[in-house]
């Protein structure tokens, strides 16, 4: 147990270390800042030790101390001076920054102290042990209850003598405090909880303190904490508050220094706002600021805005607001040199967290004092780099249908199964595309191919270039083509190729099942490791891109020539219907299958609709029909079982491994489809793409020179249909590699667990695939490197990624830039033409996917595992897409009106409302 008190003995003043403590009772003669002291009762007495060595070192009473002794180890204040980073559990994160603060050289932190946690788990947590587990499964209508039973709970506890003690020793009588709360789970680098808790200003005299710090620990259950909590994932035992007791400063001026601008994210660009008076009025929204931004010396931009109110400290304490004179009102709160020398300071507070900061600073005179520094957490990261070079970073998440964070495994299979380099940041792979955008031919090649399959991306690059501060130096070769396979020979238009290409895969995986087998330890990681150059051997067969390229030269060729000849836009996306080979688009059909052979069994349906564990297709076969359900189910997982929401990550449970995801969409065909459904659309399909053709056809025949035009066209609609859907196939066999990786390396991880290295089969998930061989190989796993991507795979969750990241850590998104919308459309990409009209049906989880026939899907991406519910949906919206993605595809194989790439969709369009879907022209309407 550790305290921390003062003794004076005669006329001086003993310093630290020199106490040890023996029982006797009684009060220390001045609790404050200086010595620890130890013991192992509630009343100890505090005594120094004689000069000496061995037995003639006797101790000498000097005075007494009240201690707690419940629960080991017990502090209940500390001085700035005794806290680092490291004490974030017992002085919360604005505590333990406050202490870093005061340690960097040059920087003016207010004198200060924390009542540490262990005085918040004395007076408070047996108190709310009941309400903690109520608040732990709140639901919406109970929240702010519980929140407020908790609050007044806290505030009526007295607060104990030997707390109450620790703090007021610590305390002058006429002196002025600010009073903050500091939780355990809060100004971290990877959650600021910012704006949770209260603070409190100008606060005199002890008692004020004291009943503050029981506000601020009250605080802690505010309805808006609670509820960032409850979403964030933070268990409420596991948060404790701490509090900041620091000496007021009365400022001319204060606000809040940004060391990157929030706005771009840009790293070198610090971002001042500042107000007369006391910063919490700009904090709390009262008042207008000035805006200072600074690049390394230089003011670069300044806004003055005009100031009403200031907020300043009140005689008989708190704070009141004041009206400003006139002449002050558009007065600059600070002159050029102080903002570029606060920029300055900024940056040495950066640099000693090695984070940008959000920093909280006041002047006084000519002096700024820091009164806190918190991480800016809102910032996407920036990729790594060994040089100081220029770097332009483009989204693979934006391209490949996954935007959401990658687990460490998850990210290094996919960087080895990828010919180019890629770029980690905040759970997410880039691509670096500097090279290839210095070059002239690079970079029309880039834009010209963006602008067809995501205009967002074009602009976003655009934005980037066309400023013309973003130095990129040409490289000293002009780069490869953009897409292999257009410099080979043309591809026949024979529709044997397909066949070859698909039967080499399937193939090469029958021979990876079969060897990868009996390989364990060691050996199945240098097997794994030699497949992926077969795996990349597959995926760079020139024959292979040139079928992709095939196609969709095919579908711009069809889509341009009938828009010039004909006027008719998209004409490709009918054509497209129903072509073979497309094996995504198969998933949807088949599902339509399996729901013919459940259907007839209505215990079997029935068992379904209550199934909530993965073990449901061992039940089956019990019911009446239960067999038969169970093959159909079967023979559909081992044909898809590989795919999920999600795939390009290893790490994501696949349908084989959580059968229960297939259920909706499953029960949904089952509800809301005729048998034979499946064949009758793919029917209907192939009838509307020949339809289409024979209109086209016709059509042309009439214009001059139609004959040419007709052949023409003939020709690139049989190559279309030839080659378009195997583009999907590609993918399917890197997944269904993927998951014969994935099993054997589970069964590895079930070795370790069984060895006692590795806690969990899943912490496996959070090492890379290296560094899983090296627990393999040596027995020995990093548990705290575990835990610690964890934490990080939960901060980057709350993260969105950009389309276009640079290295200076700007974000850009894109935008369209169109005209001649109508009032209020959300813009998009049209990929699939039509329109329609339906109820949105917003969703985030493919499993909570509540879908009726006609209804519009609205969606943050899809990719192939969504394709068995688009056989339901009237249209398709999202917010990530783009021409040739897995959703456009599948949309128009199936006849979808789709729009993609409409930013914020599953937030400005609420679920259930009805909306109209423009697929031909790009746009959504939010109908009355």
């Amino acid at each position: 147990m550790r305290t921390t008190v003062t003794v004076l003995t005669g006329e001086q003043w003993l310093p630290p270390s020199t106490f040890n403590i023996y029982r006797t009772g009684g009060l220390a003669a001045r609790p404050g800042s200086g010595c620890r002291i130890s013991g192992r009762s509630r009343d100890l007495r505090v005594s120094r030790h004689r000069v000496g060595h061995g037995r003639d070192r006797q101790p000498t009473y000097l005075g007494d101390a009240v201690v707690d002794t419940d629960s080991g180890a017990t502090t209940y204040v500390l001085g700035f001076e005794q806290i680092d980073r490291g004490r974030i559990a017992l002085v919360g994160g604005k505590g333990a920054n406050l202490g870093e603060l005061s340690r960097i050289e040059g920087t003016r932190v207010p004198a200060g102290f924390c009542v540490t946690t262990d005085a918040y788990r004395r007076v408070v947590a047996d108190a709310l042990e009941d309400r903690l587990d109520q608040l732990s499964h709140p639901n919406i209508e109970n929240l702010a209850a519980l929140a407020a039973d908790a609050r007044r709970i806290i505030e009526a506890i007295p607060i104990p003598d030997e707390v109450a003690v620790a703090i007021a020793g610590r305390l002058d009588a006429n002196t002025a405090y600010a009073v903050r709360s500091s939780a355990t789970a809060e100004d971290l680098p990877t959650a600021s909880f910012a704006g949770q808790q209260d603070t409190f200003l100008n606060i005199i005299g002890p008692e004020a303190v004291l009943e503050h710090v029981r506000l601020c620990w009250a605080s802690l259950f505010t309805e808006r904490a609670v509820a960032y909590r409850v979403r964030n994932g933070f268990d409420h035992r596991k948060v404790h508050m701490a509090v900041v007791v620091q000496r007021m400063v009365f400022p001319e001026v204060s606000g809040i220094l940004f060391t990157a601008d929030p706005l771009s994210g840009n790293r070198g660009i610090a971002s001042i706002d500042a107000g007369f008076g006391l910063g919490e009025a700009m904090v709390s929204g009262l008042v207008n600021t000035d805006v200072y931004k600074v690049r390394d010396d230089t003011l670069i931009e300044k806004t003055i805005a005009t100031k009403h109110l200031a907020l300043h400290a009140a005689p008989e304490g708190g704070t009141r607001e004041h009206t400003l004179a006139p002449e002050l009102r558009r007065q600059p709160a600070l002159t050029d040199e102080r903002a570029i020398r606060l920029a300055h300071l900024g940056r040495r507070v950066e640099a000693h967290f090695g984070a940008p900061q959000d920093i909280e600073w006041c002047l006084t005179g000519d002096e700024f004092r820091i009164v806190q520094s918190r991480p800016i957490t809102a910032l996407f990261p920036v990729p790594p780099t060994d040089d100081a070079d220029n770097h332009i970073y483009l989204s693979v998440g934006h391209q490949q249908m996954m935007t959401d964070p990658m687990k460490p495994l998850g990210l290094s299979i996919w960087q080895l199964t990828t010919p180019r380099p890629m770029a980690e940041a905040g759970g997410r792979l880039f691509v670096d595309a500097t090279d290839r955008l210095a070059s002239a031919t690079g970079r029309a090649q880039f834009l010209e191919f963006s602008g067809k399959t995501d205009p967002l991306m074009r602009d976003a690059l655009l934005s980037v270039l066309e400023r013309g501060d973003f130095d990129l130096t040409p490289p000293e070769r002009e780069p490869g083509e953009l897409l292999p396979g257009r410099d080979a020979d043309p591809i026949d238009t024979d529709p044997a190729i397909v066949a070859d290409l698909i039967a080499r895969t399937r193939t090469s995986l029958a021979v990876l099942d079969r060897d990868i087998r009996e390989k364990y330890g060691p050996e199945l990681f240098d097997f794994i490791l030699a497949d992926f150059r077969e795996l990349r051997r597959l995926m760079s067969d020139p024959r292979s891109h040139q079928a992709i390229l095939a196609g969709t030269d095919a579908t711009w060729w069809l889509n341009e020539q009938m828009r010039t000849w004909l006027g008719e836009p998209n004409a490709a996306d009918i054509l497209s219907q129903s072509a073979p080979d497309n094996i995504t688009s198969e998933m949807g059909l088949d599902l339509l299958d399996v729901a013919d052979a459940v259907r007839p069994h209505p215990h079997v349906v029935e068992f379904l609709r209550g199934a909530d564990n993965d073990t449901f297709l061992d039940e089956l076969p019990e019911l009446p029909g239960g067999r038969e359900a169970s093959a159909a189910i079967r023979c559909y997982l081992d044909k898809y079982g590989m795919r999920c929401v999600g795939e390009i990550d290893i790490t994501r449970p696949r349908w084989s491994e959580h059968p229960t995801a297939l259920l909706p969409a499953l029960l949904t065909n089952i509800d809301n489809f005729p048998p034979g459904e499946s064949r009758r659309r793919f029917e209907r399909g192939l009838n509307e793409a020949a339809k289409k053709e024979d209109e086209l056809l016709q059509r042309l025949r009439s214009l001059p020179d139609g004959a040419a035009k007709a052949e023409q066209t003939k020709a690139m609609i049989d190559r279309l249909r030839t080659f378009v859907g195997y583009r999907e196939f590609p993918k399917y066999g890197i997944v269904s590699r993927y998951f014969v990786y994935k099993k054997a390396l589970l069964a590895e991880a079930d070795r370790q667990v069984e060895a006692g290295v590795l806690r969990d089969r899943e912490d496996i998930h959070y090492l890379r695939l290296q560094e899983f061989h090296d627990v393999a190989r040596t027995g020995k796993v990093d548990n705290r490197l575990i835990r610690a991507r964890e934490e990080a795979f939960r901060a980057y969750q709350t993260l969105t990624p950009p389309r276009v990241l640079t290295s200076d850590g700007e974000t850009f998104s894109g935008s369209y830039r169109r005209e001649n919308l109508p009032a209020d459309a959300l813009a998009g990409l049209p990929v699939s033409t039509g329109t329609v009209e339906g109820r949105a049906r917003v969703v985030g989880d493919l499993t909570e996917a509540d879908l009726a026939p006609g209804d519009i899907l609205v969606t943050a991406y899809t990719d192939p595992s969504w394709s068995p519910v688009f056989v339901t949906l009237g249209g398709l919206v999202t917010e990530v897409g783009g021409l040739l993605t897995h959703g456009a595809v599948i949309a128009r194989e199936y006849g979808l009106p789709a729009v993609v790439g409409v930013a914020d969709a599953t937030r400005l369009i609420r679920d259930g409302q009805r909306i109209r879907v423009n697929g031909t022209d790009g746009y959504v309407e939010i109908l009355p």
